[in-house]
This record gives C-alpha cells, structure tokens and sequence, in this order.
C-alpha cells in the first residue's frame, strides 16, 4: 500500500480499491476524491435554462437549500433505505449524491463494516456533502454519473434522489447503476414526473429537465437486466425499484 494511498481518509481508501482505473494520484485536497479535474469540460452536461438559472450563483444557494429539504422531506415520507435489503458491511452507492443527507443515512443502513459512496459532479455540492456527512464510512467522488468509475458487480444497492431529470443522457447513467450493482442487488430510483403530460412537455424547446414517462424508467431497467420492476406515483415524484437479474 502506497503512502498517497494510507493518506486518504477509511471511505476514500475503499473506494479507491473499488474503482475500475484508480489514479495513481489520488486528489482528495477538498476532502472528496476528484476523478474529473480538468476533464469536466470534456463531460455531456445540461445546458438548459434550468440547469443554467441552478449554475448561477443565487441559483446555486437556492438550490443548495431545496435539494437538502427536499431529500429530507421525500425520505422522511419513503426512506429508499427500507426497499434495498442492504447487507450488514454492505456497500451502497448515491448517485447524484448533493448535499450527502441520503448517503449518510444509507451508511447507517450498511452497519459498522458498510461503506456509502456518494457521486456527484458539482465542487459546490460536494464540499457540503463532505463538510457535513463524510466520515470513515461515508465517501464522495467527483465523477459523471454516464461513467460511473466502479468496476462492474461491486456494489451491493444504488440509490438516485431527484438527479436523473438533469442528467444529458439518463438511459447511460441508468445502464452505468446495472453494470456497478452486483447481481441480486437492489435498486430505488426518484424522479419528478409529469405522468400523462410528459409527451406534451417533451414538445417544448430544451428546458434543461428531462421529462420521464409513466413507464419509461422502468422499460429502460428491464432493458438492462432488471426483474421485479415496481413503479409508484406519489404526487409529482415517481418511485422506482428494482432487483438485477
């Protein structure tokens, strides 16, 4: 074991050992593992308005606060937690992770021995996330959730909160979660949605929000190995689990 590697916090050092093409110098100066750096101007992102209107600086503060109440909200009311049958040291992966609130609790789930990664690709989201929730079992990277960097079959459930609306491509990421989860493995999904409407939405002009169907989720995950599909609307968000294989 390398000193950069001893150096890093306990959840960054499991990590690393999960990944599929470990930096041979790992960044982990802001306290999450960066696998970007400079090549995030080289990822497929939103270019919306309304991921532009969330890039601003108010946007960001804004959404910063919203996306930290409204995990708490959605997962006080359906905790993903209850559906994905975590093993005891399991390790669980949050993509699209903001503010951390979801991964931590999903460490918690895992035990003493489990370990909860959380992905996500803004520096501001991340550095709330670490500043509030990383802990020895609690890590995060900087990463695309289109390529996700784990090797395949690694991680045991993945959860997704209220993130793939404003992914460029969310079949790829969706395809990315398949590939990392290992077989037997769970995994819940959440996304806004506007039932019937969204063929009507999807008529407007690029508004920086994907808008899913009533079973275009789900269609995507039996694509991709998925069985025991189940989908449920609660109000304006959809609930989506899964088991691979």
């Amino acid at each position: 074991m390398t000193d950069v590697h001893v150096s890093l916090p306990p959840a960054l050092r499991k990590a690393l050992d999960l990944l599929a093409d470990p930096p041979a110098n790992p960044d982990a100066g802001n306290g999450y593992l960066d696998l970007l750096g400079a090549e995030s101007e080289h990822v497929a992102k939103n270019t919306g308005p309304i991921q532009a209107a969330w890039a601003s600086p108010i946007g960001s503060l804004l959404y910063d606060h919203a996306q930290a109440f409204s995990r708490r909200l959605l997962t006080a009311l359906q905790n993903p937690a209850d559906w994905l049958d975590i093993p005891p040291g399991g390790t669980v992966l949050d993509v699209g992770s903001g503010p951390g609130t979801v991964t931590a609790s999903l460490a918690r789930a895992a035990g003493k021995d489990g370990l909860a990664l959380g992905v996500d690709i803004s520096e501001a989201m991340l550095a709330r996330a670490v500043r509030n929730e990383a802990g020895p079992h609690v890590g995060f990277i900087r990463a695309d959730a289109q390529r996700l960097p784990l090797r395949d079959d690694t991680i045991d459930a993945v959860v997704s909160m209220a993130v793939l609306q404003l992914v460029p491509d969310p079949a790829a990421a969706l395809a990315e979660m398949a590939r990392v989860l290992r077989p037997g493995g769970r995994l819940v999904i959440m996304v806004p949605t506007a039932g019937r409407a969204a063929r009507a939405w999807r008529l407007l002009p690029n508004i920086g929000a994907h808008i899913f169907g009533e079973d275009e989720i789900g269609d995507i995950l039996e694509d991709n190995g998925f069985a025991s599909v189940r989908v449920k609307d609660i109000g304006t968000f959809q609930w989506v689990r899964a088991k691979k294989g």
